[in-house]
C-alpha cells in the first residue's frame, strides 16, 4: 500500500486522500475517550459525521480501525492502535521539521531583508542577576522556565530567546544541550559564570559539608523542579557521590526559582536546597559552594549577533557586580 504525506496537510492513501490532523484528531479522541460519541462530542462532530470518517478511513486503509462493542464503547482495534501510533510519530517528526526548516528560511531572510529591532519573547531559566539585567534593558518580555522547557519553547519558535545552564563545563554528547550549541539555526552565548551551591539554615545546624550528609539526620531538602538545570545538576553531583536522590528527605518537595528555594530554608520549612551564593547571602543563610557553572543565551537568527552581543554585555556588566558570579 503507497502512503504519501502531502505539502496541503493531507494524508494519500491508495487512492484516497484523507486530511492529516482531522483524523489523527479523531483517532486521538476515540482512544482517550473510549467511545465513539464521546469522541463525537470532543470533536464538536454529530455521532453520524464521526462514524462517517471512520468508515471512509476504513475503507481506504482496507482494516477495521475501530470495535464497537453495545454497552462496552468503541475502542482502537490492534491494527487501528498501531496505525494511530505511526500516525502520532509522523505528525511529530513533521512539526519538528517544518520548525527547523521555518528557522532556515528565517535565516535567510535576514541575510536579505535585515534584522528586526523590535520587542522579543526570552524563556529563562531563573537568575537573579540575568533577570535584572534583562529588566533594565527593557524591550523583553520574560516567561520563567527550567532550562530543557526553555529550550523547547525556543526550538519550536514559540520565543526568541532561551536562556539555559547545564551544570558541567560541555554537555553531554547527544543532549539537547549539545544540539542546541551546535544548531546553526540558533545563535548562541555564554553570558556568565556563576557558582551553586547548597544553601543551609542559619549556622548549618545540620554541619553538613557534603552531598552525602543529606540522606542522614531527617534534613530536610527542597529541590528544584524536573527540567531545572539545577535540578539536572544536582541529579548528577548525586549520582557522582554514589547516593540515589530519592534516599533524600524532601527530594520530591519542587520550587521553581532560586528564591523560592531559599525562603523555605529561611522560614524553617526545609533545612537545605541548591542555588546561588547571592541567593544565599540575600536571605542570610549559610552556603556550601559546590561548583561553577556557565550560563547560555540562545537565541533566533533575526535577532542578529549585534543585538544579542549587547545584551550579554549588559548581563556580564551585572555579574562582575555580584558575589558569585563572573
Amino acid at each position: 500500500m503507497k502512503v504519501e504525506l502531502l505539502l496541503d496537510g493531507t494524508i494519500a492513501v491508495a487512492d484516497r486522500q484523507l486530511a492529516f490532523a482531522p483524523t489523527l484528531a479523531l483517532l486521538d479522541a476515540v482512544a482517550e475517550e473510549g467511545s465513539l460519541r464521546g469522541a463525537a462530542t470532543r470533536l464538536d462532530l454529530s455521532y453520524r459525521s464521526a462514524w462517517g470518517r471512520f468508515q471512509i478511513l476504513e475503507a481506504a486503509l482496507g482494516q477495521p480501525v475501530i470495535h464497537k462493542t453495545k454497552g462496552h464503547g468503541t475502542v482502537l482495534t490492534p491494527f487501528g492502535a498501531t496505525f494511530h501510533q505511526a500516525l502520532g510519530t509522523a505528525s511529530r517528526a513533521c512539526r519538528d521539521i517544518v520548525a527547523r526548516e521555518e528557522r532556515r528560511l528565517e535565516a535567510r531572510l535576514v541575510g536579505l531583508i535585515g534584522r528586526i529591532a523590535g520587542p522579543l519573547t526570552f524563556a529563562v531559566s531563573h537568575d537573579s542577576v540575568l533577570l535584572d539585567a534583562l529588566r533594565d534593558m527593557g524591550g523583553i518580555a520574560l516567561t520563567i522556565a527550567g532550562s530543557m522547557d526553555a529550550l523547547s519553547h525556543v526550538k519550536a519558535g514559540r520565543v526568541d530567546g532561551a536562556g539555559f545552564h547545564f551544570g558541567a563545563a560541555m554537555p553531554d554528547p547527544g543532549s539537547v544541550f549539545a544540539e542546541i550549541l551546535a544548531d546553526p539555526t540558533l545563535l548562541t552565548r555564554p553570558v556568565l559564570r556563576r557558582e551553586q551551591g547548597l544553601m543551609l539554615g542559619r549556622g548549618n545546624p545540620f554541619a553538613v559539608s557534603a552531598i552525602t550528609d543529606l540522606t542522614t539526620g531527617g534534613i530536610r531538602f527542597v529541590n528544584r523542579q524536573r527540567g531545572a538545570g539545577t535540578r539536572i545538576w544536582f541529579d548528577r553531583l548525586c549520582a557522582e557521590a554514589g547516593i540515589n536522590g530519592r534516599d533524600i528527605r524532601g527530594y520530591e518537595t519542587e520550587e521553581f526559582t532560586h528564591q523560592a528555594v531559599a525562603a523555605l530554608i529561611a522560614s524553617g520549612a526545609a533545612d537545605v536546597g541548591m542555588g546561588t551564593r547571592a541567593i544565599a547571602e540575600r536571605f542570610e543563610l549559610d552556603y556550601l559552594p559546590l561548583g561553577e557553572e556557565t550560563y547560555f543565551l540562545a537565541v533566533r537568527t533575526f535577532v542578529g549577533l549585534e543585538r544579542l552581543d549587547a545584551i550579554a554585555s549588559a548581563i556580564r556588566r551585572r555579574a562582575e557586580a555580584t558575589p558569585g558570579y563572573a
